[in-house]
């Protein structure tokens, strides 16, 4: 069992988090929390336009939680809100009703798929997701906001 929640690779990502820390001046900032574990992921996003062109998180979660947060910092800088919306819902459907692992730049999710029958570590896989479009949402409302 063990060896099915952290893999190698799992734990080369947790290992290998990158843009750790805080954004000065972010357009926006969101904090996620696991209630079963306790885990929190805060995220800082800039974006031009639809494009994320600078991040950074404050990752206290788990190994699970960790690499999830890693492959998200390897991959979200150049992406647009439309791709990130669905990657959170590509990860949810990899982990929670069997759906394919995105391919491209995000098909480090696969490394997540043995976790599948792990209902309990699902809430901190995702807590970097959660968090980026929690972010993305602040954003787009601000923008309504002012448009209007």
């Amino acid at each position: 069992m063990l060896n099915d929640i952290y893999s190698r690779r799992i734990l080369e990502l947790a290992a290998d988090i990158p843009h750790l820390g805080r954004l000065p001046a972010p357009d926006a900032s969101a904090t996620a929390r696991s209630k079963l574990c306790g885990s929190t992921v805060t995220v800082y996003l800039k974006l031009d336009g639809n494009v994320v062109t600078a991040f950074a998180h404050d990752v206290k979660a788990c190994a699970l939680g960790q690499a999830s947060s890693s492959i998200m910092g390897r991959n979200i800088i150049g992406a647009t809100i439309d791709e990130l919306r669905d990657v959170r819902d590509a990860a949810s459907r990899l982990l929670k009703a069997h759906g394919e692992a995105p391919q491209g730049k995000w098909e480090d999710l696969k490394v997540l798929e043995p976790l599948r029958e792990y209902k309990a570590r699902h809430a901190s896989i995702l807590l970097t997701f959660d968090a980026v479009v929690e972010a993305l949402d602040q954003i787009e409302a601000r923008r309504t906001e002012n448009a209007g």
